[in-house]
């Protein structure tokens, strides 16, 4: 049976990065040495996976190495920082050689294409899970946070909404068709780097759609002491949510569900055509959702439907269910 250092060294330690990559020192030594870009600030972020709460333990093990590392790239995005480098600690019950390797291919291919280099971790033993932490780098005066939402600025979103949630319930429905858009976005979510980074100096304050619209939403608002109306109207619905789900599921799962991984901003009115052509030309879109407010709390929307993914708190009744809590 493969050692913990065997399975390192033949799926976890890449070929020695390109000479700007910044790393030192990677793979295989107690520490990883990297030498951030002068003039820049470094953005920390760390997420766990765990089977069968945010990933379903049978899914494609591509599609889970590529998710683990997507939802902690993602917190980059909304800090409008650009991806460096990560670590991967991964434990499992048994070393699956053939699981290993389809997970480890999720993992680098999604490394690949967003300029991220692994550079050290930890395999070891138990229950499926996975943490990420994820490094980055972002100018000082350009660094996006949740406080800095303004009474009279829009709400926007970018691309669409509520395809995360729609994807698990069909998952759970017994769907397998991973060429299905919803499906899609809820296995291979796909981080917004290139959006939070489009939008340093437009957007006054960012998070990431993780935990849901209004849940998330209300994070930049006690942050940024204010509060907001919404138009619940106006709302992006992901491709092929209202047929898998219905209107009224997929008007919750949109503001609810969880998921995402869109970019929620803040931004004048005067910035918005700006915001918008820089996203398009990332074939990307922003839609405005609602205005800050000076009332604390959310306006326009059902105080019921103010719910999104807590780990700690009973099921989701009705509509979607919260990011991969099984009913």
């Amino acid at each position: 049976m493969a050692s913990e250092f065997d399975l390192i060294a033949r799926h976890f330690t890449p070929a020695a990065p390109a000479s700007d990559a910044g790393v030192a020192l990677g793979v295989g030594d107690d520490c990883a040495l990297l030498s951030p870009r002068a003039g820049q600030r470094l953005a920390v972020s760390v997420d766990t996976s765990v089977a069968d709460v945010h990933f379903p333990a049978e899914a494609p093990a591509e599609a889970i190495g590529h998710r683990a590392l997507a939802v902690s790239l993602s917190d980059l995005a909304a800090m409008g920082a650009e991806a460096r480098w990560c670590l991967m600690a991964l434990a499992m019950n048994e070393p699956d050689e053939a699981w290993i390797a389809d997970y480890a291919r999720g993992f680098h291919r999604l490394c690949a294409t967003t300029g991220t280099a692994l550079v050290g971790g930890d395999v070891t033993c138990g229950t499926l899970s996975i943490g990420v932490t994820v490094m980055g780098e972002v100018p000082p005066e350009l660094a996006l946070t949740r406080s800095g939402a303004s009474v009279g600025e829009l709400i926007a979103v970018t691309g669409s909404l509520g395809g995360g949630a729609g994807g698990l319930a069909l998952w759970q429905r017994g769907e397998r068709d991973l060429a299905h858009p919803l499906l899609t976005r809820y296995l291979r979510p796909q981080p917004r780097l290139a959006a939070g980074q489009a939008l340093r100096g437009l957007a006054t304050a960012a998070i990431d759609i993780s935990d849901g619209l209004l849940a998330d939403l209300e994070h930049v608002l006690e942050a940024s002491g204010v509060g907001a109306r919404l138009d619940p109207s106006a709302l992006p619905l992901a491709e092929g949510l209202v047929m898998a789900l219905g209107d009224d599921a997929a008007r919750r799962a949109a503001l609810a569900g969880g998921d995402d991984y869109e970019l929620l901003v803040t931004l004048p009115a005067a910035q918005l055509a700006t915001a918008r052509q820089r996203l398009a030309d990332i074939g990307l879109a922003l839609s405005v959702v609602g205005e800050v407010s000076e009332t604390p709390g959310i306006a326009g929307v059902e105080a019921s439907d103010v719910r999104g993914w807590q780990h700690f708190a009973p099921p989701f009744v009705g509509g979607a269910p919260g990011p991969g809590r099984r009913p």
